[in-house]
């Protein structure tokens, strides 16, 4: 059956300018033309129209920094939670991010195969997932979740590899069973983090020659490798590694900068976790070892998030949700444009820019013929006021593969 969008202005990813009365007709799961609505030809027979009521209608969103199976992060959540509860919470996640007008995200870390599968199966409702499984970490490092104590409190269960892992051949073999669990894209842990207990974020972790296996084994079945680096020290190893996509990068200098542009690296810029971390600082709901850091990191990052846009480096967005609040995603486009982009800017970011950072730009990230169709109608303009976008209320269409999600006409 054939699908139409008409009665809307067309914003395609692209960069170009709007197109006003616009359609984009659909085929199943591919959009088959697209344009004004004067050069769209539309075929005889059956067809399903849906006005857009002169909304927006843009690409659906990619988030590529998520955590579908976390709500928060405290350390003992896992000494009350039974394990099938966080499933049932990533249902709630997933349908709500869904509902933003993010139609695809990256997972860097803990969803695994199986919720992945249930997305891709109609099971639940969600965007398609792009999986990490379990992020890799040194003894001690940001994913260590053994305490000062000696107690680890930590989820487990079949599928899920562990993460702690040292020297070449723990490494090796720690990369080859995440990538056997599924795992797309490699995570892994080059500082310490914001809520670690046992680090900080400028400190740097694994060695060289650790990343380069991490880099070695990934490259093998032709998987990218993505870093969480907060320290100058760790993005600076990350990328000499090989590394081409560096998560946070909150204390990057000029030659972090300097080695972004000469990889072609990008970077992934999680402000919406930061101001949230100092929400919650606001609000006593950080522990006492976490809360200096997150002042720290949300004010430097911002500062060096500036200086990387206007240096040319590839921002895209990226918000950590589930450390962040869920549901909130688009906020992080108004956070890119308080660094500097522009709203169009910020638009490809969340987009094609995004797109093409998970090696989906073929199939998604702008709304061109061929492509899938996932497709978002917004009732307010968001090149005036891109902040809009934030409040999934303004989000009234969500379309995902040639189905519609929310409606909220």
């Amino acid at each position: 059956m054939y699908f139409l969008i008409h009665n809307g202005t067309l914003i395609d990813g692209n960069g170009g300018e709007p197109v006003e009365n616009a359609a984009v007709l659909i085929k199943d799961r591919t959009i088959l033309d697209i344009g004004d609505e004067d050069s769209v030809k539309v075929p005889d027979g059956e067809i399903k129209r849906l006005d857009a009521q002169g909304g927006f209608i843009l690409p659906g969103f990619v988030d590529c920094h998520v955590h579908m199976m976390f709500n928060g992060f405290r350390f003992e959540n896992p000494l009350y939670t039974p394990l099938s509860l966080y499933f049932y919470e990533a249902v709630r996640n997933l349908e709500k991010t869904l509902e933003t007008g993010v139609t695809t995200v990256r997972d860097a870390g803990m969803a695994d195969y199986g919720v992945k599968k249930a997305v891709e199966e109609g099971l639940i409702n969600g965007p398609r997932l792009q999986i990490s499984v379990m992020p890799l970490s040194i003894t001690g490092g940001h994913f260590d979740l053994q305490l000062k104590s000696g107690k680890t409190v930590k989820t487990s269960y079949p599928g899920l590899p562990e993460s702690v892992c040292d020297g070449p051949e723990e490494v090796r073999k720690r990369v080859r069973e995440v990538l056997r669990a599924g795992a797309e894209v490699v995570k892994v842990m080059t500082t310490g983090g914001v809520i670690s207990a046992n680090d900080s974020p400028e400190h740097p972790q694994f060695t060289m020659e650790e990343l380069r296996i991490i880099v070695a084994e990934a490259s093998y079945r032709d998987l990218p490798v993505m870093a969480h680096a907060h320290g100058s020290s760790g993005v600076k190893n990350a990328l000499n590694a090989g590394i081409k996509s560096i998560e946070h990068g909150t204390y990057l200098d000029e030659e972090c900068i300097q080695l972004l542009l000469e990889n072609d690296a990008w970077l992934v810029a999680t402000q919406l976790a930061h101001w949230s971390n100092l929400e919650l600082l606001e609000d006593g709901e950080l522990p006492d070892f976490s809360q200096e850091d997150a002042r720290k990191v949300a004010m430097n990052s911002h500062k060096n998030m500036k200086k990387a846009y206007q240096a040319g480096v590839k921002i895209v967005m990226g918000t950590d949700s589930g450390i962040a609040p869920h549901g909130q995603n688009l906020r992080e486009l108004g956070y890119l444009c308080d660094i500097g982009m522009t709203p169009m800017e910020a638009i490809q970011a969340g987009t094609k820019m995004a797109a093409e950072l998970m090696g989906m730009g073929e199939v998604i990230g702008t709304l061109e013929k061929e492509k899938l169709a996932d497709v978002v109608i917004s009732k307010t303009d968001p090149l005036q006021d891109i902040k809009s976008l934030g409040n999934h209320e303004n989000i009234v269409v969500v379309m995902k593969d040639g189905k519609v999600f929310k409606d909220l006409r």
